[in-house]
């Protein structure tokens, strides 16, 4: 019904810098919001940004200033610019919608599959 794909991820140095997509399909008429969460070996899953759909976005404190978040309402689609990566950034990072609505009716909790990022020191 709803699907969430990433894109982007893969082996850069320390100090490089990557770029995620996530696109939603699906018959939909509206996400309120996305975000990105990652989840390192051995470490629970944690936000990295949200966004809204007007644009109010929200970091962790340890991506704030090198981490922006973006969307394209039209394409249902959420970004993840991130620079100056870190080894302690290297993690599985993951799509997430909270609310979607369908010709189906609303979507709770969507999760993309996930897409690796390492960084390497």
């Amino acid at each position: 019904q709803v699907q969430l794909v990433e894109s982007g991820g893969g082996l850069v140095q320390a100090g490089g810098s990557l770029r995620l997509s996530c696109a939603a399909s699906g018959i939909i008429f509206s996400i309120n919001a996305m975000g990105w969460y990652r989840q390192a070996p051995g470490k629970q899953r944690e936000l990295v940004a949200d966004i809204t759909r007007g644009g109010s976005a929200n970091y962790a404190d340890s991506v704030k200033g090198r981490f922006t978040i973006s969307g394209d309402n039209a394409k249902n689609t959420v970004y993840l610019q991130m620079n100056s990566l870190q080894p302690e950034d290297t993690a599985v990072y993951y799509c997430n919608a909270p609310i979607i609505a369908t010709t189906k009716g609303l979507v709770f909790d969507s999760w993309g599959q996930g897409t690796q990022v390492t960084v390497s020191s």
